[in-house]
Order: structure tokens, then C-alpha cells, then sequence
């Protein structure tokens, strides 16, 4: 089944016509590329015409006005970089030029690609540009609305560049305290009062503007007047716009949206609001939007909605002096004293008002109150009034009325209800009004429409930890609405609600996920607690008919405590089952009418209790009717019984559908949960991290280098394999060899480093020009026992420089940050630093992270295999069950390890007590295991030590350690003899190994003592995790979903790891910080080590206006990467050929290889069949068809899809194992077609079959493969691919063959992919087979090959041909081929158009092919009664 979102059928905005590859070719701006500006021209281009900007500016730009389609052509063809940049002049370039550089600067935004880049050549003509850009929007009269919007654009990318330097230099201009020369003297002077620091700061200021020259002074008057004369007029605009015509000017609308959100940036960040928020205060742009006719109108929603947001902002909790948070006591008394100094001012000057002046500020300071009061003060006095509180300017300015004075002094001193309460009062579930209102949850975003939205963006930094929180909140729910949305929809079309005669409402189809309700009541409604209004607790039974398939009802059954559900209410206007139309109103067609969310408590057993989930087989029901007990919304109930207060409906009298959701979908009230928890607690993040979360301050202050608490001496346990691993792994230092004072020979690990550069810079005595020493010191493991097993496992991999540079700062207190590319050994740095850490740090504990199950388990896998005892390894959440070993790691599991390691130890304490001859039951518990360890043991370990105690008077025979050694028969199962005698220090380390070994025996014993006292599973879990486990592994989700669990059990831990922090999202990187309170108010977090790469995929979003616009898919990683907190970047990979590494190692700074993929014979030897070893294979349209899409951003190319398969099997029938052989595409469409391909051709015959995965390059992130086969699958556009980070982990999924199906010239072009197609294209671009070979090959991949055995495949079918005539071939060579499947040919030629496989949706008829994408669509498979159709999801565009 197919998922279809009518809303996006509903809403989708109509998106431009996408041009084809004939098209663009014979297009005229392609004509003047080739001509002027192309590189790949045949000819070299002609000299710069200025002539040919204006045209294209007017002839392509204008006159198509700023039509998306056109302006990508253009910048695609490197219209900016090769042409309009390097021409530009400050002075003599036109509008036109500088108007055409903005709109290519606004496509690349658009796009998501690098914005600035082309600007650092050339950079000293950049802020004439600058300039050039701000004059043309405060041109009021020579600049159009829709060029305002697009300057606008340009404007808010460039605030929202603050970490490029060539950008900030220009926008502080417009941002810093010089603005204030646009305040009158009055306010001015108020704000130096409030924040007397900024006097001393203007007066400076001065002193230095009068030095400079007149040009520079004009300048600067420029600089700090913009936003001034940009606010007066676009309020004079919004002044004089008639709002009595039937529809608005679009572009007028447009650029008030665009000018709201510019000042929502602006105040939305501190360094741009501290200094700009007095001025859009001081010229009242809110009061005097709030006034406009604009709100009233339908059109002016989204304006309305903008203005909120600015509001929220500028009466932000935060003190725009110091950057701190202000709480809730601080806003309350900054808010009493405006009052106090307003009733002061009154009572001096107006006695008119003296009830006003005498009155408690709770009874004044309401809206009502207000204007109440206020409207007894004539104009004069209101002018008078404002005048003295400098709150106007100019007592004859026209614009003021008295409504305007009056909204004036509301709006500064109404009481606002803090956002903790709101917050707090507002329902987590989303409701009908929220889920279908476009302008919340937008169904489809285009950024080509240049579509304003009212949504939080994640950017650079954030005002507070509030902040913080509350942008994730927002955006969070948003996208988890959605995806709730895309549920209610498909299983309300599945049920096929129908009205009957008496107006009931019934259900025709059936649907997994929901089942119509029989019974609905409310039965608890608790009494709110003190100081609240909404009940604390409101409980509802509902009841269902489980009448379906045993699994189904299997899972509904399951459902577990704090599942989340909803409850739907539809009243179908139709009379009878209908067919809907999927492009139509969901809401309308179904009669959707409540949605309402609820929080399962347990199904309830026959006498109507809750079944408690547990270990115990749930009882038996008979009968297909279920109850369950739910909790529901409090916050939300309050809200329904409050409308039916007012006559409305009440919501739960005909709720009719109970809908769940899949488990792994399910998590976001838990979240929103957590995350609102955050925000209601002080919430303290380490102080060595906090400035670094919210973007400022020095971004490398908690750094190890940085910081107080360097370690000088770090013991790298196994690290090294040898003194020549130190000295290549720390070329910066002189290496001094300490001697090992057991065995002064021995320079063999472990090794334990002094750094005294470290020590001298602790002890004040740093010196940048010495020599950096290094004192290693080699030492010898103590022996843990006798046995093989007691033996450590040691690290047996060769760290390179920059991954020992990696371990070194994680073991290191601060903040670690370590970027992987593709096969740099990430997991392993990671292994180690755990390692490290548990053996350095033996109190401490470990906490890893991961975005998915799959990445835990490999990092946990490795961990286990170190040297890590496993007693103190726990991993919480599902997937532990996919660990590839038989020991169960999750916290049950771990209590049955220590309970049956428990009887384990008791047992070999009972056969020492047997050796020993003591009679008595001492190995009962662990208590008395303990008294016969004091009693018994220990004074026998005391006696021998006594006898073999040598000194300078007395000479120890040899033979005496073994004679008097007490443990003899304890040890006969040891490797025999157990004592050499060859000399008295080995036979005493043996000695003291084996006492060691039994020591260990009674420790652990101690350890698992309180597992005795403990009776309950829960209990003893409990226990382990807070206080028996040192390394825990969880995934992100896994901790915001039990954040408030873990801090009720007081857990505890000092370090974190997060491997894939960059596919994390930003508030789930954020919340394992948060996993303990604070002692004393302060966090206990030492370490924080973070392992990712940046350039690879960012976090999956499901709603691209969230993704794009929101900036949802920003991870923290990313974010502190921009920001420039230090990181080490492995720096050798030893995953691919070095030739295949090439195709993406531009992206990093220094990315070699290491020495095995260069020498060992797998990476030496050719691709058995081909001439290269990677290749890109053009594949033209076929038929004249190149890309198509059956439905959006479903995109397929069936004669790439052929050309993928017909390899595919050329590989097989050459002998290349199918496990090795991945087939990778760009898009869901594509996947669905190439499977279908294969199982048509080749899937089920045995010479072939089916490769090791068909997947999209998204998803197969983090994964590798032998040989790679890859369809990029665009012929008209580049599409997401155009994201290098896609492109890097497309490139870098292969060891040894990657082979490219694409239309090459197209690609090609793409500026971003400029360095890996040009390696590509080097290469012939027709693929080139050598057929005589068989795998595996014992050819070299350098050595050329005869050119009478290669064959070239010209194009798709004779590819598909030429492998039908093999496999013949093949099956004649066999000695049965009767028994063998003969492959009807493939008749290509016959094709005329590929057809898409026509999909049943119910009783409608779409055309679609079954895949992973963005709708919702059933496949019937077979004909079985009641089966439920394939679920399939998919995507939207870069959204794999």
C-alpha cells in the first residue's frame, strides 16, 4: 500500500514545468553560456559584454517575473561564478548586473548549496555589493514590490551567515550600537540609565566616528539610518495600500510577509536584537501593524501570524545587555517597576488620574484595565504623556492619533503571561484545528514559490536555553502533526465512514491501524491540584470490536501502558459507501469533525482492572470486544468542558474511531513531554558548555587546550602496538623513554604518556618556542590469574596520527568533536576512547548514544571483544536483541548474567573451601562468602607472604614459593606446572596473580550482595543501572523517552559518547546532557565526545517545510562545526581503492589512505568484466523517454533501471557473488522499479537471483558493499543530488567497483559536483567490458587490457542484448540445461513508453508504482479474504 496525504493532493502548490535536457540545450540562456561564460565550451568564451546582462536580466528575469525555472538555468549554467562576479564592478556595474548577482545568491539559498563561497575571490569588491544591494531597496520609487522581495530574500541570508566573516563584516554595519542615532535623545538617555555600560560604549563610539574621513562618515550614516527608512516605509506602504479592493496585490502581501520574518530573524538572534529591539520599539512597528487593516482580511493570516511571532520575540525573556535568561521573579519585577514609574509619572501630572496612581499594580495592568484608565486622559495629555516617557518622538507628528497613543501605552505596559504557563496550559496531542490548518502544517513547501511560513528556524544561535528548548518544541510537534495527519487520513479512507437513515455513521471497509468505537465513557475526572484549574487526572474507557485477522488482534492487544492513541469523531455527509476523491477536502468528504489524542493505561480484564504489563501470560478474554483505559489530555478536557460552558458541542459524546500507530512512530508526547519538563526546570548545562549550545563566546573554550583540568599524564592502556606507533602517532614531540622498573628491557605495551607541555602550562611556565617533551613509560599488566581466559584482550589496530590526536582528546576532559569521513575507523576511535576511559577512569561512568539500533550494536559488539569487564556493560532500549552474540545486554538480561555469575562465583568459593579443608556451608550467600574470605582466606595468603618475605639477612630458595604457595588444589584445572621455578619474581607474579584471581572472585561476590537483598526484577534492574554498570548504550530516542524515569532513579554518569551526531537531531543530541540533576547546581558531566560527519546526510524530515524552511534537519554536530568549535578529522580511510576514495576526498581537508588499501592484493587486482574499476555510463533517453514521474517526487528511468540490471547479471554470469553486489538509486521510484526489473528478469533463476540490497542512497548510510551499482536516475534536472552531502555518501558506499548510470552532460554541469564528475569524465563515458574473464581476476587494474577482447556498449539495449546472448551461452555450457530456466529475451525495442503498474486504492483507480514514497496506496498481492494490503511509505524529495 501506497500512503496518499489528500492534504498534499489538496494543497500542493502548482510547481514550474521542468525544463528537458532538449529544452535547456536549445534554450537561449544555454546558447549565451556556451558563448560567454561556459568553461565547457568547445570554443573559449567571448570578452564581457554588459549588454548581455541587461538582456538576460530583462528578457529572462523580469519579464518572466523572477520565475524560479528561468533564474535556476541561469545559475546552474555558473552565471554568477564565471560571469557576473568577475565582471562586477562597485561602480560602474548597473541594476540590472547587481540584480541579477541577487537573484542568483537567493537560488543557491533556495537550493540549500554553499551561498558565499564565490564571493572570497575577489572578496575587497564585496562590500561595494553590499551597499550597491541596500540602495536599491530603500529606493522607494525606481524599485519594484517584487524586486523589494527578492532583496529581502538576499537580506535574511546574508543574517543568517553570521559565521561567514566576509558576510558578517557587512550586516554588523547595520546592527551595532550606531542605530541609536536614530532613538530620540530622551529614550536614548533611558536606555543608558537602564544599562549604563552602553553610556561609556556610545561615548567611545563617538570619539572614534569623528576621526574618520567624510566619505567614511557618510557611510556610516547610511549604515545606521537603513533599517530606520526600511521600517518607515514599509509602514507608509502598509498605510496607503487600499484594502477595499477584492483581492490584495500578491507581491504586496508578499513583502510584508518577507519584511516580518527579516524582523523575526533579527530578533530572534542577540547579537542582531540587542541594539536593533530599541529601535523597532521606539518606532512602535508592532503597535502600528496591530492596527492595520491587513489583520482583517482572510489574506493577511499568515502577516498575523508573523506579527505574533515578533511580538514573542520582543518581549523575549532575556536581558539584552549580559545575554542571561530572565526568570520568572526577574520579569515580574521589571514589569512592577514600569507600573511604579508609570503611576509616578501620572501622579505628578495628571491629578485627574490619582485612583490610577494610588492602585495595586495587579488591578491595573490588564488590557482592559488599561485602556479603561486611559481613555480619560485627553489627546493633548496622551501626547503629553507619551512625550515624558519617551515613548514618542514629536508631540506635531500627523501620524499620531489617540487610538495609537493609547494601543502605545498598552502594549508597553499590559502584564503578559509568561511562556512557562503557556506552555504548561497548552495540549501536547494535536487537534483538528491544528492538524488540517495549512498555515501550521503546511502539506507541500515549495521554497521556489518564495512561500513565507510562521515556523521557529534553527539557526547559528539561540538567545537562551528557553529559547532553545522552544524552538525544537514547536518545530517538533509540527512534524510529528504531521506525520499524524498522513495516519488519520489513510485508515479514515480505509474504514469508509458512511452515514445511515437515522444518521449514525457506519463503516463499510476496515483498517489495521483504527476500529470503529461501540463504547465510549469518561470515568475519572480528578479535583485539579492547588494552584491549577484543569483536573490532574481524567480517565476514559473505550470499547472496540477486535472481529479480525489473529495477528491484527494480537497487536491491538499489545498495546502497552503510554502508548499513545486517538480518538476520532466523523459525521460522512454521504448516504451511502462513495468513492473519494483523493485530490478532493479530506475533511469534507469524510465528515471529519474531533481528533482527539489519548494515552493508553492498560486493556482491562473480564471484572474490568487494568491488565498490568509484566513477565506473566496475560489473562484469557473471551469474546472479540476489548476495553481499554485511557488517560486523557488534562489541558485539552479543560479546554472542551470550557466550550461547552458556551452552548457547543461536547466532543465526547460521539467519538467513533479509536486509532493507534506504529510503535517506532509513536515516541512524540514522551518527547514533548521531556522537553517541556526541561523547560520548567532550571535547567543546567555544565558551564564549560552552555555559551558553546547557544552559539557564542569563544567556540573552542571547551576544548582540552582550553580548559583548567588538562591531564598531563594519560595512560593509553593498548593504544600503541609500539614505541615506533608513539613517535609516528605524536610527530610533535621529543619521545623520552622512562624505564620500566620490573623489566627495564621491555619497551612493549601498555604504555602511560607524561606531557610536559601540559605541566608547564599549568604551572605557568608554557613556552610556544620549546621543544614539546614526552616522557613514555612502559609498564607491566599485573597478572589477573593463571588461566588463558584471565589474559586481556589487546587493541591489535595501528592508529594513525589524527586518530590517536581523536583518543587523546576524548580521553581528555571538555568537548570532543571527531569528524569521520567514509572508512576513517570511527567506530574504532570510538571503541577505544570507551576502552580508555574505563580503564583510566575506574569510578567513572560511561554513557554512548547513537541515532540508530544498528550503529549501537556494532560500537557495543566491539566493546565487548576489549578488555571491559562485562559486568559493567549494560544496554537499555530495543534492538539489543540484534546484537551478534548470545549474551543478552538489556537490564533483565544483565540481572539474569549477575544472578547466574552469582551462583557461578558461589560454586568456586565452594570448591576453594573444599581445597582448603574448611567444613562449614560458607558459600550460601554472598554475605558468608565474605566471612570466609576474611576468616579463611586471607590469613593463609598472610602466612605465605610471611614465609617467601625476603630481605638483605635472608635468601628465599626458589622452590619455596611453589612448596608454601596455600591454593595448590584451588588451581589444579590451571595450565600445569602452575610455578617454573626458573626465578623467585616470576613465581611470586604467578602467586600474586592467582591471589588476585581469587580476591576478584569474593569483590565481585561484595558487588552482587545487594542483588540478594533485592527481590524484584525492577528492583535489581534499577540497581544495575545506577549503580552496577559503567557503560551504558542507549539510543537518543531511547533517552528522551525515559529522561524522566532516569532522573527519578537518580542516575548518574560523567561522560558521554554520541557516535552519528550528525543524523541526530538537534534536540535529541541535547537532551542526553540532561539525563541526571544537578548537585550542588552543578552537572557532573566531564566528557563529551561527539563522532560524526557533516558532509554526509543530515537527520531525516518527513515535511520539507520543516526540513527547508524550519531548518529542522540541522544537526547539533553540524551546528558546532559552523560555529568553529575545534574538531579532529580522521584523516586516512581504508574502506575503497584509493581512485574510488578520489571521487570524494575533495570534500575534506586531507583525506589519504591507509597503507593496506594500497598494497593489499583485493585492492590491487581489477573488476573481473570491466575495464575500470569505476566508471560513469551515459544512458540517453530511450524511446525518448528519459525520467518520468507517475506521481510527485516519485521519479523513475526505466532505460537506467535496465541498463543497472542487464550489469547485474553480466556481473553474475561472470561468478561475482550476489552478496557482494549492492544496487543503489537516488530515488524510491527508481528502487521500486529496478526491484521490479529484477524480479521480472532474473530474481528467482539460480544462476542470478537477487543482489544483497536494492536501496536508496539515503538509507544506506553507514553501510558498505564490494561492488556498487548506481542509478542517479534525473534527466531534466539535477535534483537532490544536488546536495554534495548526498553525493558524498553515493560515492563512497564501494570498496572496489563503482559503476554510475546517469545522463552525464547534465550532471556534469552541476557546479557543486564539478569535482567528482570531472574525475569521472576523464573516463570514457560508454561502459567498457573485457568478457573473457571470470571472477575473481588475477589482473592488475593498472595493467591495460588487448583491445581486440574489450567490448563497448554503446547504449541500454544492446547491453540488455549482449547479456541475454551470454546467459544462452552460458546454459549451453552447463551439463543439464534442460533443468535450467530459460530467460525469454528482453524485446527493448518493443517498448514505446514504460507503463506504470496501475494500483487498486480501495474503490479508486490511481496510477502509481508500489515503493517507498509520500502517499498511502493499497497493492493487492493475491486475492485473500480480509488481507490487508503492503504498507510502503515513501518521501518527498530528499527525504529518503
Amino acid at each position: 500500500m501506497v500512503k496518499f496525504n489528500t492534504a498534499d493532493a489538496r494543497k500542493r502548490q502548482k510547481r514550474d514545468a521542468t525544463p528537458s535536457v532538449e529544452q535547456i540545450k536549445h534554450d537561449k540562456i544555454t546558447e549565451l553560456a556556451e558563448k560567454y561564460w561556459s568553461t565547457n565550451a568547445e570554443v573559449p568564451p567571448t570578452s564581457y559584454n554588459p549588454q548581455i546582462v541587461e538582456d538576460i536580466y530583462h528578457e529572462e528575469i523580469v519579464r518572466h517575473k523572477f520565475q524560479t525555472k528561468r533564474i535556476a538555468v541561469l545559475e546552474i549554467s555558473q552565471y554568477l561564478e564565471n560571469y557576473l562576479w568577475t565582471n562586477f564592478d562597485t561602480e560602474k556595474s548597473t541594476y540590472s548586473h547587481v540584480m541579477s548577482m541577487v537573484c542568483m545568491v537567493n537560488e543557491k539559498i533556495r537550493e540549500g548549496v554553499p551561498i558565499w563561497d564565490v564571493f572570497h575571490k575577489d572578496a575587497e569588491k564585496f562590500p561595494g555589493f553590499f551597499r550597491r544591494v541596500l540602495e536599491i531597496i530603500l529606493d522607494v520609487e525606481g524599485t519594484g514590490l517584487i524586486e523589494k522581495c527578492t532583496v529581502l530574500t538576499f537580506i535574511g541570508g546574508a543574517f543568517s551567515s553570521l559565521e561567514i566573516e566576509l558576510v558578517r563584516k557587512q550586516v554588523q554595519h547595520l546592527v551595532s550600537l550606531h542605530v541609536w542615532h536614530c532613538l530620540s535623545e530622551g529614550r536614548r538617555e533611558q536606555e543608558f540609565l537602564r544599562f549604563p555600560k552602553w553610556k561609556k560604549y556610545w561615548k567611545a563610539m563617538l570619539k572614534r566616528d569623528e576621526k574618520e574621513s567624510e566619505d567614511k562618515k557618510g557611510q556610516m550614516i547610511f549604515y545606521r539610518t537603513f533599517f530606520k527608512i526600511l521600517i518607515q516605509n514599509f509602514l507608509d506602504l502598509l498605510d496607503n495600500q487600499d484594502y477595499t479592493q477584492s483581492e490584495l496585490n500578491k507581491y504586496f502581501l508578499l513583502f510584508a510577509e518577507r519584511f516580518m520574518e527579516l524582523m523575526v530573524d533579527l530578533q530572534a538572534l542577540l547579537p542582531t536584537r540587542r541594539y536593533i529591539n530599541v529601535l523597532i520599539d521606539d518606532l512602535h512597528l508592532i503597535v502600528k501593524c496591530q492596527m492595520s487593516a491587513l489583520l482583517e482580511l482572510g489574506e493577511g493570516n499568515l502577516f498575523s501570524q508573523l506579527l505574533d511571532r515578533l511580538k514573542f520575540y520582543a518581549h523575549f525573556e532575556i536581558s539584552n545587555e549580559t545575554g542571561d535568561s530572565l526568570n520568572e521573579l526577574d520579569v515580574m519585577t521589571i514589569h512592577y517597576n514600569k507600573i511604579t514609574d508609570l503611576q509616578q509619572a501620572v501622579f505628578i501630572k495628571f491629578p485627574e488620574m490619582r485612583q490610577f496612581s494610588l492602585s495595586n499594580v495587579n488591578s491595573i495592568d490588564t488590557r482592559a484595565a488599561l485602556i479603561k484608565h486611559f481613555k480619560c486622559l485627553s489627546f493633548d495629555n496622551l501626547k503629553q504623556l507619551g512625550s515624558h516617557l519617551n515613548l514618542i518622538h514629536d508631540d506635531e507628528d500627523e501620524s499620531l492619533t489617540e487610538q495609537l497613543l493609547i494601543e502605545i501605552l498598552v502594549f508597553h505596559y499590559e502584564r503578559r503571561i509568561s511562556q512557562i504557563k503557556r506552555l504548561n496550559a497548552m495540549a501536547l496531542y494535536p487537534t483538528e484545528e491544528m492538524i488540517w490548518n495549512e498555515n501550521v502544517v503546511p502539506s507541500a513547501y515549495h521554497s521556489s514559490s518564495g512561500q513565507v511560513l510562521a515556523l521557529p528556524k534553527l539557526n547559528l544561535q539561540f538567545l537562551t536555553l528557553h529559547d532553545y528548548l522552544l524552538r525544537n518544541f514547536e518545530l517538533f510537534r509540527l512534524e510529528s502533526t504531521y506525520q499524524i495527519r498522513q495516519d488519520i487520513e489513510d485508515a479514515v479512507f480505509r474504514l469508509k465512514p458512511w452515514k445511515s437513515e437515522d444518521g449514525s455513521t457506519l463503516f463499510t471497509g476496515w483498517a489495521r491501524m483504527a476500529q470503529p468505537i461501540l463504547r465510549f465513557a469518561v470515568v475519572e475526572v480528578a479535583k485539579p491540584y492547588l494552584g491549577e484549574s484543569k483536573p490532574s487526572r481524567v480517565r476514559a474507557d473505550v470499547t472496540i470490536n477486535l472481529n479480525v485477522r489473529t495477528e491484527v488482534k494480537s497487536e491491538w492487544e499489545s498495546l502497552r501502558r503510554h502508548d499513545a492513541c486517538f480518538l476520532v469523531t466523523v459525521k460522512p455527509p454521504n448516504t451511502s459507501p462513495t468513492r473519494y476523491d483523493l485530490k478532493g477536502d479530506f475533511e469534507s468528504q469524510v465528515g471529519l469533525t474531533y481528533v482527539r489524542g489519548c494515552e493508553v493505561e492498560g486493556m482491562l480484564d473480564a471484572s474490568g482492572r487494568v491488565i498490568e504489563d509484566g513477565p506473566e501470560p496475560r489473562p484469557h478474554i473471551a469474546g472479540d470486544t476489548r476495553t481499554f483505559r485511557v488517560v486523557l489530555d488534562a489541558n485539552q478536557y479543560k479546554i472542551d468542558l470550557d466550550e461547552i460552558s458556551k452552548g457547543n458541542e461536547d466532543v465526547y459524546e460521539n467519538l467513533n474511531i479509536l486509532l493507534r500507530r506504529k510503535p517506532k512512530e509513536n515516541n512524540f508526547k514522551a518527547v514533548l513531554e521531556t522537553i517541556r519538563d526541561l523547560m520548567n526546570i532550571n535547567c543546567v548545562v555544565p558551564d564549560w558548555l552552555h555559551d558553546i549550545v547557544l552559539g557564542y563566546g569563544d567556540p573552542s573554550s571547551a576544548h582540552y587546550s582550553k580548559i583548567p583540568n588538562e591531564l598531563p599524564v594519560l595512560d593509553f592502556n593498548d593504544t600503541f602496538l609500539d614505541m615506533d606507533h608513539i613517535k609516528e602517532s605524536l610527530p610533535g614531540y621529543n619521545v623520552v623513554v622512562k624505564e620500566n622498573t620490573k623489566n627495564p628491557l621491555a619497551l612493549e605495551r601498555p604504555f602511560r604518556l607524561t606531557f610536559h607541555d601540559v605541566k608547564d602550562k599549568a604551572n605557568g611556565e608554557s613556552d610556544d618556542t620549546s621543544e614539546k617533551l614526552l616522557h613514555v613509560e612502559p609498564y607491566t599488566l599485573e597478572k589477573r590469574g593463571p588461566y588463558p581466559r584471565n589474559a586481556p584482550n589487546m587493541n591489535k589496530i595501528r592508529f594513525t596520527a589524527t586518530q590517536v590526536e581523536a583518543i587523546r582528546s576524548g580521553m581528555q576532559p571538555g568537548l570532543t568533536l571527531v569528524v569521520g569521513p567514509p572508512g576513517t575507523g570511527k567506530t574504532d576511535v570510538a571503541t577505544q576512547i570507551i576502552s580508555n576511559i574505563y580503564h583510566n577512569f575506574p569510578e567513572q561512568r560511561t554513557l554512548i548514544v547513537t541515532h540508530s539500533n544498528q550503529a549501537l550494536n556494532q560500537l557495543f559488539e566491539k566493546i565487548i571483544a576489549l578488555d571491559v569487564d562485562e559486568r559493567h556493560l549494560l544496554r537499555l532500549g530495543h534492538g539489543e536483541e540484534d546484537l551478534d552474540t548470545e549474551k543478552d545486554f538489556s537490564r533483565y538480561g544483565r540481572v539474569n548474567f549477575v544472578l547466574a555469575k552469582r551462583i557461578e562465583l558461589l560454586n568456586e568459593v565452594e570448591r576453594l573451601k573444599q581445597s582448603l579443608g574448611v567444613t562449614g556451608d560458607v558459600s550460601y550467600t554472598c554475605e558468608t562468602s565474605g566471612f570466609f574470605f576474611v576468616y579463611h582466606v586471607l590469613p593463609r595468603w598472610e602466612e605465605f607472604n610471611i614465609k617467601v618475605r625476603c630481605d638483605a639477612e635472608k635468601t628465599i630458595p626458589v622452590e619455596t614459593v611453589g612448596e608454601a604457595f596455600p591454593f595448590h588444589t584451588f588451581f589444579d584445572d590451571a595450565p600445569q606446572p602452575l610455578f617454573n621455578s626458573n626465578s623467585l619474581e616470576e613465581d611470586m607474579e604467578t602467586a600474586n596473580g592467582c591471589f588476585r584471581y581469587i580476591k576478584k572472585l569474593f569483590e565481585q561476590l561484595e558487588e552482587f550482595r545487594a542483588f540478594e537483598l533485592l527481590r524484584t526484577g525492577i528492583d535489581r534492574s534499577r540497581y544495575l543501572l545506577v549503580k552496577e554498570a559503567k557503560i551504558i548504550a542507549m539510543t537518543c530516542t531511547h533517552a528522551a523517552l525515559k529522561r524522566r524515569e532516569l532522573v527519578d532513579l537518580i542516575f548518574q554518569y560523567d561522560n558521554i559518547l554520541m557516535e552519528e551526531s550528525a543524523q541526530i537531531l538537534e534536540i535529541e543530541t541535547f537532551i542526553p546532557l540532561l539525563l541526571q540533576n544537578p548537585e550542588q547546581g552543578r552537572i557532573r558531566l566531564k566528557r563529551w565526545i561527539m563522532i560524526g560527519d557533516h558532509h554526509q546526510l543530515p537527520p531525516v524530515i518527513k515535511n520539507m517545510a520543516f526540513q527547508k524552511y524550519g531548518n529542522m534537519e540541522q544537526s547539533l554536530f553540524a551546528r558546532f562545526v559552523r560555529l568553529g568549535v575545534p574538531t579532529v578529522e580522521l584523516d586516512a580511510q581504508g574502506r575503497a581503492r584509493p581512485s574510488i576514495s578520489d571521487l570524494y576526498k575533495w570534500r575534506y581537508k586531507s583525506l589519504g589512505d591507509l597503507p593496506h588499501v594500497k598494497i593489499e592484493n583485493e585492492y590491487r587486482v581489477a573488476n573481473p568484466g570491466f575495464t575500470f574499476e569505476y566508471q560513469i555510463v551515459n544512458v540517453e533517453s530511450y524511446n525518448g523517454i528519459g525520467e518520468s514521474e507517475p506521481s510527485p517526487y516519485f521519479f523513475q528511468n526505466l532505460a537506467e533501471a535496465e541498463y543497472v540490471v542487464g550489469t547485474f547479471m553480466y556481473m553474475r554470469l561472470l561468478g561475482y557473488p550476489a552478496e557482494k553486489i549492492t544496487i543503489l538509486t537516488t530515488y524510491n521510484g527508481q528502487k521500486a522499479l529496478i526491484r521490479d526489473v529484477i524480479t521480472s528478469r532474473c530474481g528467482n533463476n539460480p544462476l542470478i537471483g537477487f543482489p544483497n540490497k536494492i536501496s536508496t542512497v539515503d538509507k544506506f548510510q553507514g553501510q558498505q558493499n564490494d561492488y556498487i551499482l548506481l542509478s542517479l536516475v534525473r534527466s531534466k534536472t539535477v535534483g537532490h543530488l544536488r546536495d554534495v552531502r548526498r553525493l558524498v555518501v553515493a560515492m563512497s558506499r564501494a570498496r572496489l567497483g563503482l559503476y554510475v548510470f546517469a545522463r552525464v552532460k547534465l550532471f556534469a554541469n552541476c557546479f557543486e559536483l564539478t569535482p567528482a564528475f570531472k574525475i569521472f569524465t576523464q573516463r570514457p563515458t560508454k561502459l567498457h567490458l573485457f568478457p573473457v574473464e571470470t571472477y575473481p581476476s588475477t589482473r592488475l587494474f593498472t595493467q591495460s587490457i588487448p583491445e581486440n577482447g574489450e567490448v563497448v556498449m554503446n547504449d541500454m539495449p544492446q547491453m540488455v542484448g549482449y547479456v541475454y546472448e551470454m546467459y544462452m551461452e552460458k546454459l549451453k555450457s552447463l551439463p543439464q540445461p534442460e533443468q535450467m530456466e530459460v530467460v525469454e529475451k528482453p524485446d527493448v525495442q518493443a517498448i514505446e513508453k514504460p507503463r506504470p503498474i496501475p494500483i487498486e486504492f480501495e474503490e479508486t483507480f490511481i496510477i502509481e508504482k508500489p515503493a517507498e514514497v509520500h502517499l498511502e496506496v493499497s497493492i493487492p498481492i493475491m486475492e485473500v479474504p480480509d488481507e490487508e494490503p503492503v504498507v510502503v511509505t515513501t518521501t518527498t524529495e530528499g527525504d529518503e
